[in-house]
C-alpha cells in the first residue's frame, strides 16, 4: 500500500469505524434538499424567475444579461444575511428545472467565494480558495490552530506552485476539519471579508476557534487550509492559468514541496494533498476523492493492525436505500468469517449521482487497486441500519446480513469504545 504505510503510525489507543453523512457541507454539494414546501418570499421568487431565464438563454450576450441580473440580487442578500431566501430558491428549482437550480447554484457559489474590490481607483479579484488534505491516522487526526512559523512556508510553497505571479495571499491561521468549515454561503462570504483586510493589511487571518464546533474523529478525513487570492481585475489568478502553466505540474510542485511544511501539523498521520482551488470546487472534489481514500485507508489499517495482507480479506459490497438510493456500505473482514464485518466504509452517493452511476464498477476498481481479490457485490437493496447503541452504520457480510463492525476479540477494548 504504497503511500499509507509510510512509517509516521505508532500503536494508538483507540479507532472509530470511518463513516460519515457526506452532506454535512450540504452547501458546498449541488445536492437537493427535502423539506417542507413553503410559499417562496418576494426576492426567492425573484431569484428563481433570473436562473430560469439564464437556463434557456440561447447567447452568450443572453447569458450575461441574466447573470448581472442574477448576481446582483444573490450579492445583496448575501450581505443581508438572507441565506434562507437562496435555499428556497434553489430547493424549489430542483423540483421544477434542474438546468435552471444549477445556473442559480453556480452563481451563489461565485458570489459567496468571491468579489471585485477597488483600491485607489484600481480594481482587484479576489477569490476563497481552499487546500485540501486528505489524512487518515490511528490517532485522532489533528486539526486546529497554526502557528506563523509554520503559515509562512507554506504560503510560499502556495504562492511559487499553484498561485499566479501576480497573486497577494492571505490564510487562515486554522488547520479546519469539515465539520469547522462554514456552514452557509453568508458565512462563507463573511470570511471572505475578513481575509479581503488581511490582504490589504499584508498579514494572514488570525481565527479564534474556540467558538467552532468540536472535531469529529474517524479513522480517514479532510483537512483543510483555508485563504484567499487577490490580483489586478482579469489577470490569471492560479498558476495553470498563465501561458506556461499546467494543473498536474502545479499539483506535482505542490505535493513536493508542500508536503514537507505540512508534516509537522499533521503528526502521526499519512496524507495526501489535492490541488488547492476555489472553495466550493476544492471542497466538492475533495469529498469525493474522500470516499477511495477512506477504502484505501481501512485496507491499510486492517493490514497494519491485525497483520492481514489484502488477498486475505474479503469486501461486501452493497447498495443502502431510504427512499432512493443513497450510499454503499463495504464491510471488511478475512476471508474464512463468513459472517462477521471486522471494519466498514461508507461510499455515500454525491451530487448528481444515482441509482443510475457507475459507482460500484468504480468501488471494485479501487478494492482491486488495494490487492483485495474476494470482493462480493450484493445486487438486493438493503435498509440504511444503524447500532441502536453507538448510532454507527451497519455493514454487509457475505451472507447479506447487516451487522456491526467489530475488531476480534484481543482488540475487544477498542471496539467497545464505539458504544
Amino acid at each position: 500500500m504504497p503511500g499509507f504505510l509510510n512509517g509516521a503510525l505508532q500503536p494508538f489507543d483507540s479507532f472509530a469505524t470511518i463513516y460519515r453523512l457526506m452532506n454535512l457541507k450540504g452547501m458546498c454539494m449541488k445536492r437537493p434538499r427535502f423539506g417542507a414546501r413553503e410559499r417562496l418570499s418576494r426576492d426567492a421568487a425573484e431569484l428563481q424567475r433570473l436562473a430560469v431565464g439564464l437556463s434557456e438563454s440561447g447567447c452568450r450576450l443572453e447569458d450575461m444579461f441574466w447573470e448581472s441580473r442574477l448576481a446582483t440580487r444573490i450579492r445583496l442578500l448575501i450581505q443581508d444575511g438572507a441565506e434562507d431566501d437562496l435555499n428556497a430558491a434553489m430547493d424549489r428549482l430542483h423540483e421544477s428545472s434542474p438546468a435552471a437550480s444549477d445556473e442559480l447554484v453556480d452563481v451563489v457559489e461565485t458570489e459567496a467565494e468571491s468579489c471585485v474590490l477597488e483600491t485607489g481607483g484600481k480594481f482587484y479579484d479576489a477569490q476563497l480558495f481552499a487546500v485540501p488534505i486528505l489524512a487518515w491516522s490511528r490517532y485522532a487526526i489533528p486539526s486546529g490552530s497554526i502557528g506563523a512559523a509554520s503559515l509562512v512556508p507554506i504560503k510560499t510553497q502556495l504562492g511559487a506552485h499553484v498561485f499566479a505571479a501576480d497573486a497577494n495571499l492571505a490564510l487562515v491561521d486554522y488547520l479546519f476539519s469539515p465539520d469547522q468549515l462554514p456552514r452557509s454561503y453568508c458565512d462563507t462570504w463573511r470570511l471572505l471579508q475578513s481575509l479581503v483586510s488581511a490582504v490589504a493589511e499584508g498579514r494572514n487571518f488570525h481565527l479564534d476557534g474556540g467558538r467552532l464546533p468540536e472535531t469529529n474523529h474517524f479513522l480517514s478525513d479532510v483537512r483543510y487550509l483555508l485563504g484567499v487570492a487577490v490580483v489586478p481585475r482579469g489577470a490569471p489568478i492560479f498558476r495553470w492559468n498563465e501561458p506556461d502553466g499546467n494543473r498536474n505540474t502545479s499539483l506535482s510542485a505542490w505535493e513536493k514541496q508542500g508536503s514537507p511544511n505540512l508534516a509537522p501539523l499533521l503528526t502521526g498521520c499519512a496524507y495526501q494533498l489535492l490541488l488547492p482551488n476555489a472553495y466550493h470546487f476544492a471542497c466538492r472534489n475533495a469529498d469525493l476523492d474522500s470516499r477511495a481514500y477512506a477504502t484505501r485507508a481501512s485496507v491499510a489499517f486492517l493490514q497494519t493492525m491485525l497483520g492481514l495482507m489484502p488477498e486475505e480479506l474479503r469486501a461486501v459490497v452493497a447498495p443502502c436505500y431510504d427512499q432512493r438510493l443513497e450510499e454503499y456500505r463495504i464491510g471488511f473482514a478475512p476471508r474464512d468469517r463468513d459472517n462477521h464485518v471486522f471494519h466498514g466504509v461508507v461510499w455515500a452517493l454525491l451530487g448528481a449521482e444515482d441509482e443510475r452511476s457507475e459507482i460500484m464498477p468504480q468501488i471494485e476498481t479501487v478494492l482491486r487497486d488495494c490487492g483485495l481479490k474476494d470482493i462480493v457485490m450484493l445486487d438486493h437493496r438493503m435498509p440504511m441500519e444503524f447500532c441502536d447503541d453507538c448510532g454507527l452504520p451497519l455493514f454487509p457480510t457475505v451472507e447479506g446480513d447487516l451487522v456491526h463492525a467489530e475488531m476480534p476479540e484481543q482488540n475487544d477494548a477498542i471496539s467497545q469504545i464505539l458504544h
